[in-house]
């Protein structure tokens, strides 16, 4: 893994997306095939919108399998598009506790914390996302947004 974060973090490379493909396959891995349905059953259910069955089928992968992070982090996706900021935190910090690297819960915590007008906190998250995977072209743009807002416009 340590290889594939370097690729990733690489802003040269321009084979990033093989990198961040094969991070996000590891992730989903939870060493049981019983647990990667779950995972799989909640992402489509996140997909089609469908956001109690999403929490339904996330929670019950938690529940058997706390040490996995990937189903924290999605867990944690379904609660912001349920419009639940709290219980999406919370989950992110589960998810982050496990991975420290996990650019996608970094970048989700920007965005909750953006949402809840802490700006100077989202800069951070924000930041660190970029320094794990600088190729997510909307988290970079939602940090420039926001240190421009921060800086003020002269007149």
């Amino acid at each position: 893994m340590d290889r594939l974060y370097a690729e990733l973090a690489d802003p040269e490379n321009a084979d990033w997306p093989r990198a961040q493909a094969d991070i996000l396959r590891e992730w989903s891995k939870s060493g049981s095939p019983a647990m990667d349905l779950l995972l799989q059953r909640g992402q489509d259910a996140l997909a089609i919108g469908d956001f109690p069955a999403a929490i339904e089928h996330l929670t019950a992968l938690i529940d058997q399998a706390p040490e996995f992070a990937e189903g924290w982090n999605a867990r944690a996706t379904a609660y912001f598009h349920a419009g639940y900021f709290g219980p999406s935190l919370v989950d992110i910090q589960h998810a982050l506790a496990l991975n420290p690297r996990h650019f996608g819960a970094l970048a989700g915590l920007g965005m909750i914390l953006e949402a809840s007008g802490k700006t100077d906190q989202a800069q951070r998250a924000y930041a660190a996302s970029l320094a794990i995977h600088p190729h997510q072209d909307g988290i970079r743009q939602a940090l420039d947004r926001l240190e421009q807002e921060s800086s003020g416009t002269e007149l």
